[in-house]
């Protein structure tokens, strides 16, 4: 890769940043991600993918140049969600190995410069984990107050799935109510019990002791609940699920002694939070200048309209937010659990690369969800086919290594591939210098030699220069250096960079920008011409 950044500044040298602010992470959907060759030969493939799968694939991810790699749930669980429900905190899954198999990944990855990340799931277990099955026992045993259980259900909460079900479920066994804020085979664990919050802090320091280096949290902010409180009648009635409503003073506190677990181990050991809340303000409070969360997901980002003007407003609106409370931005475009941005922004690959461009070089951590890369779309399964309780089986679809008929897996995967696996799998578009596969590749080697586009000042076109250490943002409108274009997105990066992204179909000129720029990287697949940013593509170009 050519170097476009030169030699760094001289001056004073202060103490880097932490990892997870200059990281680039990429989630991995373990049984989707990639079968490993080396398990077939104790047991028959079985189409779903495992640790040693993932092992084999790691130099795909450092060819891409990811920092680091998020696992979704490798823990024992009877998979009623796919790995969210688990019964063993502290074990990996038959399905995808053992902890022999976790310890070489860890191993290989770090080999690699890759920290790995674990999806801790602290709000509930399966009905299966011992902890429930003693607890539902009687009223009286050791672990009868480990859950949260009622005689008759103290609020209206809806649970998520199946949508519009209530969230308390009678448990014939003990005879009371249990709340499941997912699927009834998920019981929520109680938190205000102290010794359900020290063994789920053990099993953090179980993971930690093992080499992991963080832990994405799902939905932590259902660790603290106040049952007395009823959601908006209107949102029942809509079937929306309790969980974006959940939002409780104590959770915080809870939150603090997770962060001294993390803080006592060396490395800089990260978290991430699932804070899934509809006030974006709400949100910020649960992470930044503090002893909290190091780092929180911004849904808003992922659900933006694919127009300069939606994601102008969430980008302005996030980093405002952040800014009052020393947060460091992430941005995410798919995950596991929605459909693919391509998919969602009408199947167009110049909308993903424009989207591609905007994610690794704003300011703060990006996550990239497998297969992203190649521009996927969701898989095509019909409704009757579906096994997800929240139907997310397309956005799952295997990762396509190779051409051939079953794209590199041992045996036909669990689920189907998505559509144009024939040429949008990772052989063919490794090898092809144009693919979307080197867009992001180029991409990601330019943000991580470019401390610029890393923690340097962001500023729309127009405005004033601020730092983003906390998020700062100046939005001054867009005039200022003469530019004022609805179908245009366009900010700089320190004093090295200007990012313009054209979501309109006619042309514009980099000198429109006032600036004398020279075109570094443009997310088109024909090769730009002169000082030109076609319609429908990107470029980010540095200011001479």
């Amino acid at each position: 890769m050519t170097d476009h950044c030169g030699a760094l500044p001289e001056g004073p040298v202060s103490a880097p940043p932490p990892w997870w602010k200059t990281a680039v992470v990429y989630q991995i959907y373990p049984r989707s991600f990639a079968e490993g060759s080396a398990r077939t030969g104790d047991h028959a493939a079985d189409g779903v993918g495992d640790l040693r799968g993932i092992i084999e694939h790691l130099d795909h991810i450092a060819w891409l140049g990811a920092d680091a790699l998020w696992l979704s749930p490798i823990f024992t669980s009877p998979m009623a969600d796919f790995g969210y429900d688990v019964s063993n905190f502290c074990d990996v899954d038959p399905l995808f190995g053992d902890l022999g198999d976790l310890d070489d990944l860890v191993a290989e990855a770090h080999r690699r410069g890759i920290q790995v990340i674990l999806d801790w799931v602290p709000n509930h277990t399966s009905i299966e984990h011992p902890w429930f099955q003693e607890s539902r026992r009687d009223r009286t045993n050791p672990k009868a107050a480990w859950y949260i259980w009622r005689d008759t259900p103290p609020n209206n909460w809806n649970a998520a799935f199946p949508r519009g079900d209530t969230a308390w479920l009678l448990d014939d066994t003990r005879g009371q109510y249990y709340l499941r804020s997912f699927c009834k085979e998920q019981a929520d664990l109680n938190w205000d019990n102290p010794d359900v919050e020290a063994a789920m802090l053990d099993t953090l320091r179980f993971w930690l002791d093992r080499g992991i280096d963080g832990f994405r949290m799902d939905v932590v902010h259902m660790i603290g609940k106040d049952l007395t409180a009823d959601d908006p009648p209107e949102a029942v009635a809509k079937q929306i699920p309790h969980v974006p409503f959940n939002d409780v003073e104590v959770t915080h506190e809870r939150l603090r002694r997770i962060r001294s677990v993390l803080d006592g181990y060396p490395g800089e050991r990260a978290s991430v939070g699932e804070v899934y809340l509809l006030d974006e303000d709400a949100m910020s409070r649960y992470y930044g200048d503090n002893d909290e969360l190091h780092l929180s997901f911004n849904f808003s980002f992922l659900w933006a309209e694919p127009t300069p003007a939606s994601f102008r407003e969430r980008i302005t609106t996030t980093l405002a937010h952040l800014e009052r409370v020393g947060g460091w931005p992430t941005w995410a475009l798919s995950n596991h659990d929605v459909p693919r941005h391509r998919q969602r922004h009408g199947r167009d690959e110049r909308l993903a690369r424009i989207t591609a461009l905007l994610l690794l070089t704003l300011p703060g951590t990006p996550f990239l969800y497998q297969g992203e890369e190649l521009g996927l779309l969701d898989a095509e399964i019909a409704d009757e086919a579906m096994i997800d309780p929240g139907r997310r089986d397309g956005c799952r679809a295997p990762i396509p290594w190779t051409a051939e008929p079953n794209h590199g897996w041992p045996t036909s995967p669990w689920l189907p591939f998505a559509p144009e696996a024939e040429h949008r799998n990772v052989a063919t578009m490794t090898n092809d210098t144009t693919s979307i596969a080197h867009l992001y590749r180029e991409l990601v080697h330019l943000r991580a030699r470019s401390p610029s586009l890393q923690t340097g000042s962001f500023s729309w076109v127009g405005s004033t220069s601020r730092g983003v250490e906390g998020g700062g943002v100046e939005d001054g409108g867009s005039d200022g250096e003469g530019f004022s274009d609805g179908e245009v997105l366009a900010y700089h990066r320190g004093d090295e960079w200007t990012v313009v992204a054209n979501f309109g179909s006619a042309s514009v000129e980099l000198d429109t920008f006032g600036l004398n720029l020279r075109s570094v990287l443009a997310t088109g697949l024909q090769p730009l011409q002169g000082r030109i940013v076609p319609g429908f593509s990107g470029v980010i170009a540095r200011r001479d």
